[in-house]
């Protein structure tokens, strides 16, 4: 009773079910607690079947608000298949609006395939990456900058499983309609939720959809849109359960990351003041932006300039930074897909 992760739901009963996953984890005001997170489970005969999560960071907010609105909009006669919906993965982390768990400083994503006797975290990956992620044909993880990047919006996936299973999750993000789709190479072993999902034989598929730990009207009504296509893709729904205009870009600039000298780190303390905005096109050797020194302030500022080029992906929004901080990315063209 003291491990583990439970659960009462029916996965082969038809209709809509609210219910919560439960970790115990003894805390000093409550020796007999639980970690309760909302799972919604709905089911309407054959078809696809679909697991849509947010909240693996707990300050990605497009995600949770889409999700969550989903989890009262959607019922059963609006769906062909079984469409389960995890608005919060890493509860405590969303309770606390951290990217990690307070209660035991776990990055979600960095936790597959987990541990069924760990720390809440990494029960709750090996609940996913063992369970949940199997039954499903398609896993859909939603992310964006969190509190301390801004990050292009696009669509991702990570070059997992075999050609046909990566060749299908390239249809499928395409078919989300945003202007960028980006393509991790993080091994077949990343503690990632995407590499977990290949892992346990399904397809996935995420993205990032805003940041600054803050949600705009254009970054959530830009995460229905893109749910809206998936579905509609995917064949479960006819009609777009947010109601979006399930219109797309004509074409999607395909991105990759596949090098560390695509970013620029920070080696000391310093001040970082951008050159460029995300989605600028820049070369190797162009100026990203300048570096300050607030406690020497005779010593002028010094340059940083990109190794790579390609598209400015993502950068760190606070100012202030410490030796280790990425201050920017930039992700290289693979190409444009129609």
């Amino acid at each position: 009773m003291h491990t583990g992760l439970f659960h009462s739901i029916d996965f082969e009963r038809d209709g809509k079910h609210l219910s919560h996953l439960g970790i115990p984890f003894s805390v000093d005001r409550s020796p007999y607690y639980q970690v309760k997170i909302p799972i919604c489970r709905i089911r309407n005969g054959s078809g696809p079947r679909v697991l849509l999560m947010a909240g693996n960071h707990g300050d990605e907010y497009e995600g949770e608000i889409c999700l969550t609105r989903l989890v009262r909009r959607i019922e059963p006669d609006r769906i062909r298949g079984e469409l389960t919906i995890l608005p919060f993965a890493n509860h405590p982390a969303v309770m606390a609006a951290r990217r990690r768990s307070p209660l035991d400083e776990g990055n979600l994503n960095r936790a597959f395939p987990g541990d069924p006797a760990g720390t809440p975290t990494f029960r709750m990956a090996h609940f996913l990456e063992s369970e949940l992620f199997p039954r499903h044909d398609v896993v859909v993880d939603l992310h964006s900058g969190g509190t301390s990047m801004e990050h292009l919006p696009c669509a991702l996936i990570e070059r997992q499983g075999p050609p046909e299973r990566f060749a299908r999750a390239l249809e499928l993000m395409k078919a989300m309609g945003l202007a960028y789709g980006f393509v991790a190479e993080n091994g077949a072993s990343a503690p990632t939720s995407m590499a977990g999902a290949a892992r346990a034989g399904a397809i996935g598929l995420s993205g990032e959809f805003g940041g600054g730990g803050t949600a705009t009207r254009d970054s959530v009504r830009g995460t229905e849109r893109a749910l809206d296509n998936l579905l509609l893709k995917l064949g479960m729904v006819e009609t777009p359960p947010f109601g979006t205009d399930p219109s797309a870009f004509e074409t999607m600039t395909i991105l990759a990351l596949e090098s560390h000298e695509q970013a620029i780190f920070a080696t000391h303390r310093g001040w970082f003041e951008p050159a460029v905005a995300l989605g600028d096109r820049v070369e190797p050797g162009d100026l990203a932006g300048w570096y300050h020194d607030f406690e020497r302030i005779e010593r002028p500022e010094e340059e940083l300039r990109f190794q790579r080029g390609g598209i400015v992906l993502s950068r760190r929004l606070h100012t202030d930074c410490r030796s280790g901080d990425c201050l920017i990315q930039v992700a290289r063209i693979v190409g444009e897909a129609g």
